[in-house]
């Protein structure tokens, strides 16, 4: 009877010990959520004088102080981990957690970005800020996720004008056999040929020893990339055409945004909004003082006329085809289209 009683004990102590241990177990394992830190390793592209850059440091400091220290960044600049389309790969791997790219390199991952590389798609940046935070813009952020790559958000990058060695571009005819310096992006090129220019595709880490050497005469970027770089070096005539409006994209790998408590998502989503409106005013304020840059350096600045603009929106009716092509319908376009002629 003893051991019977004994046995019977024994059981339920170990029974009331398991228990406790589970119910004990869940709240540690609760607790260690709360403390756990995630690390998120930022490749970037761009310079450290760039605005992007101050964009990624305010978002650096919202995070760390929202996430009440459970995110920890590391920001690598000045693309020592690569540029625009290596920096999406690396994300797309899981090997950098999250990077900042400019649209057109993002079009080979995925086929909705060559719509950001239509010509003259936006009359002026609130336009293209309204479209970008609108329901089209999230539309083209979401389809990342087939990649592995979750779009978190639009920061500014502008403008683009077009910078050369040769002379002023005034007219259409200005632009031919112009050797220009394009991103390798067929919509890029096409326009570029319909011009009459040569598109001649290049790295951007190679841009300015080519306009240097005279492999290139010429080179389009926003006027924040062109002052940071020092294309006005090299080239010494600057063309204010704004061709094309090109936004940066901001990434994180999917498999680790999902994997980050909801809460912690927000701090991130949070963030970059914050961190965009931040730098988008940064940009508009830089691009006044990197205009001045390039005129006290001694640059020929002219503004592309009007009427010669429009010749131009003539001539790329083949490029908004080509981009339709090459996203396999127009709907996306239209659907773009009716957002900007709200």
């Amino acid at each position: 009877m003893f051991k019977k009683l004994a046995a019977f004990v024994a059981v339920m102590m170990m029974s009331v010990l398991l228990v406790g241990c589970g119910g004990g177990g869940t709240q540690e394992e609760k607790q260690a959520d709360s403390n756990k830190v995630y690390n998120i390793k930022i490749g970037s592209p761009v310079v450290e004088t760039h605005p992007a850059h101050d964009g990624f440091l305010k978002f650096i400091e919202l995070v760390e102080k929202n996430s009440n220290g459970q995110i920890k960044t590391e920001l690598h600049a000045n693309a020592v981990l690569g540029g625009d389309r290596e920096l999406t790969e690396a994300v797309q791997m899981g090997t950098v957690t999250m990077n900042l790219s400019s649209t057109s390199p993002v079009a080979n991952f995925d086929k909705s970005f060559y719509i950001f590389d239509l010509p003259f798609l936006f009359p002026d940046r609130d336009t293209a800020y309204r479209v970008l935070d609108g329901p089209v813009g999230q539309k083209v952020l979401d389809n990342l996720s087939s990649q592995g790559i979750k779009g978190l958000g639009y920061w500014e990058n502008g403008f683009r004008n077009i910078t050369n060695s040769k002379r002023s571009i005034n007219k259409i005819e200005d632009l031919k056999g112009l050797k220009i310096r394009t991103m390798e992006n067929q919509l890029h090129m096409a326009a570029w040929k319909e011009m009459g220019a040569n598109p001649t595709p290049m790295a951007f880490g190679e841009v300015y020893t080519a306009l240097q050497q005279g492999t290139v005469d010429g080179q389009e970027n926003p006027l924040a990339l062109i002052d940071s770089n020092k294309f006005y070096e090299p080239n010494k005539y600057l063309t204010m055409s704004g061709h094309i409006y090109t936004p940066f994209v901001v990434m994180m790998n999917e498999k680790f945004f999902n994997e980050l408590p909801e809460d912690l998502q927000k701090v991130v989503l949070d963030a970059v909004k914050e961190a965009g409106d931040y730098q988008r005013q940064l940009m508009i304020e830089q691009e006044k003082k990197s205009l001045q840059i390039i005129t006290d350096n001694g640059n020929v600045i002219n503004e592309l006329p009007a009427e010669e603009k429009e010749k131009m929106v003539e001539l790329m009716k083949p490029v908004y085809d080509k981009g339709a092509e090459l996203m396999g319908s127009s709907q996306l376009i239209d659907e773009l289209l009716a957002e900007v002629k709200k």
